[in-house]
């Protein structure tokens, strides 16, 4: 298997365009790479990936990374890796998209991203952040794929 830049498939997730390198069908399910395009400013609500672990390596820009009560901010060549179980959220950060390859092991993770996300059939960015309607609808299809996202406490107060 080869591709070369720009070449996979591609969905946007939110404000995060995922270009498919490998895929579970590809690599027997060990595991699937995405090269991710980061619009600053907003990411996903804090998450818990049940089945796979999940690592990133900062290829340009700055991503800011929270887990274990911690937030760190992370430049080109940086790395983390995040075992599955860990609760945590990410985002691109500063005055420009970040990039970074992200590596989910086992793969599973990209099918919740071709069913939740939006083919990426042009170079056109998001024109701000997501309708909440999107977002509910990401958050339900999560669970199907072992991705938990636990209520904010606020919500979690008024619902208890």
């Amino acid at each position: 298997m080869h591709l070369s830049a720009g070449e996979g498939q591609a969905y946007w997730l939110i404000n995060d365009r995922h270009t498919f390198k490998a895929v579970g069908a590809e690599t027997g399910g060990a595991f699937a790479v995405s090269e991710v395009t980061a619009l600053p400013g907003f990411g996903p609500p804090p998450h818990i990936h049940q089945r796979e672990d999940e690592s990133f390596y900062v290829l340009e820009g700055e991503f800011e990374i929270t887990y274990d009560g911690r937030t760190v901010t992370m430049g080109a060549g940086s790395f983390v890796h995040l075992p599955k179980g860990r609760l945590h959220m990410h985002r691109a950060v500063g005055s420009r998209p970040a990039r970074i390859l992200a590596l989910y092991a086992p793969a599973g993770v990209e099918r919740f991203i071709e069913e939740a996300g939006t083919p990426a059939t042009d170079g056109a960015l998001p024109s701000g952040p997501p309708e909440m309607s999107a977002l509910e609808r990401i958050v339900a299809i999560a669970g199907k794929y072992g991705i938990e996202v636990p209520a904010p406490p606020a919500a979690a107060t008024a619902a208890g």
